[in-house]
């Protein structure tokens, strides 16, 4: 008998316990709407009383922690549709406009219980996929497209702001107010405008030119049709006049912004500003202008209404704006809301309540030998600057 020859071929492992394969959703995308296992647990959640806000949160949770394997929410499904209508395979639709949309509202919701950098890091794609696609004519898309690109610039825009890369923010903001420029409802260009001059104003410190994009701000908002758009423009403009010592000009902002308040309706697209919002701005005009009292209880209105994970930044602000004004009627025990500040701040990486924390210390200065004023500092240093 010849000999039998050896191969370098592996031996087979015994099959073992039968697993079920992983099953895509068809599209690339994870199954998570109507229909899917997660859609049919939030169904009987709902059945049992579990609040609204409850079951969003679960989603975002499980939204956030099911895309963690990549920096950004895009699917593979869209990243070949973006690709196909780039090279003119196929014409830009609704349906992939939709999926951006929703890719970048979900980065949205995360603002406040997402470090930043990763929010960017997400969103750079769907910034570079709004880039390559106006460089194409879309007939009976632009609008959409126009609409898409303006909420994402806008949203990249503050990002960079936050991880402080001024020039990027400036760049990006330069881009979304000239995309919203295109499109005939100046809301968009106005809400811009407005986001540009705060992240103008607290990166530079320049009054000059944050009034201008301001002003700007409130042309477009009275162009459009949404009285909360109008309200915040006229409420940013009020806060740069009050900082700039000009009283009797942020009063009349002020005013303008709280008789458009009381013109608000439910259906308004617009409609994450309201009266509550509205109080912070009041409280902060009047600390500027030395009205402690009015500052105290506007100030505290607005933060007893800031309750979602979105408000933690504003949160963070708010409560140091509420700390100073405390400390103008004579209360040093502000530093227990300081304290708080610290911890939202730690939390969210918020820019600029790191800066109001910081100046609410130096107005802490002469309590310089207090026991409490040490404890904030090592809370100071542990949480935002030691870490």
């Amino acid at each position: 008998m010849g000999k039998r020859h050896r191969t370098n071929q592996p031996r087979r492992s015994l099959p073992g316990p039968a697993r079920p394969p992983l099953r895509p959703h068809p599209s690339g995308d994870l199954a998570l709407g109507p229909g899917s296992d997660l859609g049919t647990l939030l169904d009987a959640l709902r059945l049992f009383g579990t609040p609204p806000h409850r079951i969003q949160a679960l989603l975002d949770l499980v939204t956030q922690n099911a895309r963690s394997d990549s920096s950004t929410l895009l699917s593979p499904a869209t990243h070949f549709g973006i690709t196909a209508v780039q090279r003119g395979s196929c014409p830009l639709d609704h349906d992939l406009l939709g999926q951006l949309q929703r890719s970048v509202t979900a980065i949205t919701r995360q603002v406040g219980s997402t470090p930043f950098v990763r929010l960017q890091l997400q969103l750079a794609p769907i910034v570079e996929s709004c880039r390559r696609l106006l460089q194409r004519d879309h007939p009976g898309q632009h609008d959409e497209l126009a609409r898409l690109a303006t909420h994402t610039y806008a949203l990249a825009a503050r990002l960079a702001f936050e991880t402080r890369d001024d020039q990027l923010a400036t760049a990006l903001y330069t881009d979304a107010t000239a995309v919203a420029g295109q499109l005939k409802d100046r809301n968009h260009r106005a809400t811009v405008r407005t986001s540009h001059t705060m992240v103008t104003l607290h990166a530079t410190n320049d009054l000059d030119t944050a009034r201008t994009i301001a002003h700007a701000a409130t042309i477009d908002a009275h162009q459009g049709s949404s009285y909360a758009v109008r309200a915040r423009a006229h409420a940013v403009h009020a806060e740069i006049c009050a900082r700039a010592g000009q009283t009797r000009e942020a009063g009349a902002a002020l005013d303008r912004a709280w008789r458009t308040v009381e013109q608000l309706t439910s259906d308004d697209p617009h409609s994450g500003f309201n009266a509550d919002r509205l109080h912070g701005f009041d409280g902060l005009c009047a600390l500027h202008a030395g009205d402690a009292n009015r500052a105290h209880d506007s100030l505290a209105h607005s933060l007893n209404a800031l309750k979602t994970s979105r408000d933690a930044v504003q949160r963070g602000i708010v409560s140091t704006d509420l700390a100073l004004a405390r400390l103008r009627l004579g209360d040093p025990a502000c530093a227990d809301l300081l304290h708080k500040a610290i911890d939202i701040t730690a939390t969210t990486g918020g820019r600029v309540p790191a800066q109001r924390i910081r100046l609410a210390r130096q107005h802490l200065r002469p309590w310089r030998t207090e026991h409490f004023l040490t404890e904030l500092d090592d809370h100071i240093h542990d949480s935002l600057i030691g870490r």
